[in-house]
């Protein structure tokens, strides 16, 4: 089963790389820099920011869906992302390296199956809940934090 992950879409972050600390602040998001090679994975990108680059911190509706499943959580992006990763049939590194909870869900957006995954058996996992006819897509979460990671479709 072939599949693509994709990265965040950063167009709507774009206005914000330039916005002083405290009017992101009063948005609810936060300028941070990295302080090591490992513990900021980043979601437009999908790798691991670089010691000393600097991210946002924000909300991002990752389940946009009505209903139950209707879904926010916090996410990294690197000041002056631009383009999105699209990996088809590659698991991320920064994906890779991590506990990875999957949460495959039906085209009526509702879970449909969900497994607590190595890293290093991702790509395995993902085949496998893709290989559902059930399941149209799949979002990854970082689970140890909880926060979404990326999406997973079919190619």
């Amino acid at each position: 089963m072939a599949y693509r992950i994709r990265g965040i879409d950063p167009t709507p972050f774009l206005s914000l790389y330039d916005l002083p600390d405290a009017e992101l602040k009063q948005r609810g998001i936060l300028r941070t820099i990295a302080s090591s090679d490992t513990g900021y994975p980043e979601r437009v990108e999908l790798r691991n920011a670089r010691r000393g680059e600097t991210l946002l911190l924000l909300n991002f509706t990752h389940q946009p869906a009505p209903g139950a499943y209707l879904a926010i959580q916090c996410v990294f992006i690197r000041v002056w992302a631009t383009t999105p990763a699209e990996l088809q049939d590659e698991v991320p590194e920064v994906m890779a390296q991590r506990m990875i909870s999957l949460r495959a869900f039906t085209s009526e957006h509702l879970i449909d199956q969900a497994a607590l995954v190595d890293g290093r058996q991702l790509d395995e996992a993902i085949r496998r809940m893709l290989g559902t006819a059930s399941v149209a897509y799949i979002h990854a979460h970082y689970a140890a934090y909880g926060c979404f990671a990326a999406q997973v479709t079919r190619d």
